[in-house]
Parts: C-alpha cells; sequence; structure tokens
C-alpha cells in the first residue's frame, strides 16, 4: 500500500512514520511537511510544501490510504485563529485533495468530545474538522477521538502533569475511561484501520483504541 500523512513531525506522526517504515504491507509513505526531514529508509517520500497554498501540492496526494494527525497547540500557534487554521483548514485542504485523486481510505485523528455546537472552542474546532470531512464522502473514514496523549518526552507541562494524576487515579481504580492514551498504541491503531477491508464512517473512541490496536489484521 501507499500511506499519505500529513502530521508526520508531531508526536502520533512521529510514531505512525516509525511503525509504517517496519510494515511490510507499505511500500511507500508520503509526508507532507515544511522542513526538510531525514534519517528515513527508502520507502518514506518527504514532500516539503506550503500549506497555505495546497493548490501547489494536492496533485501529489496520491495513494491507498491518508493519515491525516495535524494539530497545534494554542500557545503554539498564536492565536485561536492561527490555530484553526492549522487544526482545521489545513487538514481539511489535505483531505480534499485526497478525495479530488481519488484516495479511498482516510484516518483521522480527532479528539474527545469534538462537537462542532460545542460552548468550548477546541472541542468546537475538532467538531468542525470532523464534519468538514464528513461532508467529503470518502469510501472508507475512520475517526480516532482519543482523550488525553501520553507523548514521549512531551513539553506540554499540562499534559506531563495532567497524564500524571490521571495515572495515579487510574491505579487507584478510578477514571479508567480517561486513561492516557500512549501514541505508539494510537498509531499502531490507526494502522490497523488501514489495513480492514471496509466501507463507509466509523468512530472509535478511548475505550475501543487500546483494544483496537491489539487486532491482528
Amino acid at each position: 500500500m501507499i500511506a499519505l500523512i500529513i502530521g508526520a513531525t508531531g508526536a502520533t506522526g512521529k510514531e505512525l512514520v516509525k511503525q509504517l517504515e517496519n510494515d511490510n504491507d507499505f511500500e511507500e509513505v508520503h509526508l507532507f511537511v515544511r522542513k526538510e526531514l531525514k534519517d528515513f529508509n527508502q520507502k518514506i517520500k518527504v514532500h516539503i510544501v506550503d500549506f497555505d497554498h495546497p493548490e501547489i501540492w494536492s496533485n501529489l496526494v496520491k495513494g491507498d490510504v491518508a493519515f491525516s494527525c495535524l494539530g497545534a497547540t494554542l500557545k503554539a500557534a498564536g492565536s485561536k485563529k492561527a490555530q484553526y487554521k492549522v487544526d482545521v483548514d489545513y487538514q481539511f485542504h489535505f483531505a480534499k485533495a485526497a478525495k479530488k485523486n481519488q484516495v479511498e481510505d482516510f484516518i483521522l485523528v480527532s479528539a474527545y468530545g469534538a462537537d462542532s455546537k460545542s460552548a468550548i472552542f477546541y472541542s468546537r474546532m475538532k467538531g468542525d474538522l470532523e464534519q468538514k470531512i464528513k461532508e467529503l464522502n470518502f469510501n472508507k473514514l475512520t475517526i480516532f477521538q482519543p482523550g488525553m496523549l501520553d507523548r514521549e518526552n512531551s513539553d506540554r507541562m499540562g499534559e506531563v502533569i495532567g497524564s500524571k494524576i490521571i495515572k495515579f487515579a487510574n491505579s487507584l481504580g478510578l477514571f479508567k475511561h480517561q486513561k492516557p492514551l500512549p501514541t505508539a498504541i494510537l498509531a499502531q491503531a490507526m494502522i490497523n484501520a488501514s489495513k480492514i477491508k471496509s466501507n463507509g464512517y466509523s468512530k472509535i473512541k478511548l475505550a475501543t483504541i487500546f483494544s483496537f490496536a491489539e487486532k491482528k489484521v
């Protein structure tokens, strides 16, 4: 298979690329990124693109499955408008290109609580993205809604502290439905989803992601 990835430099994206490098079911993995990346094996193809001008690179979004896991924190983006551009507009442009080029399978990393009608900006933003991509009518669309991610070497202090608190609560048998999700497990679940031969729309929430990653496909 040929895989296409947007968000390859983030925590989930890096893990996804690493696992796809070693997966014999994928002969090519195309990364759409802002800056040059190195130290990959020959199956990795890096495309340096300007996300503000998808018309320049949209013809390159051709393959069997597209993985979309791009995202920015509000702090890194600098404003809600800038964060919305990264989390919604850029990923939607990627999805539109994939659809136009007849990519059959689209896999999106969204977030727990995503709802286009939410009063919470982050949840509303993720809900907007889900709705926009659903309206493209991919032959197969899988949306993952993880809760808090357990990112290796994370520099997000709030996330690190929150993860430790929830893990401690889990050890006491509390908040099991909010268990932090390691990015390696999320990446494996995404890859497993790409190998399932089916049609239609699926939404995979936190409680299911752990078991989904263990499926033999």
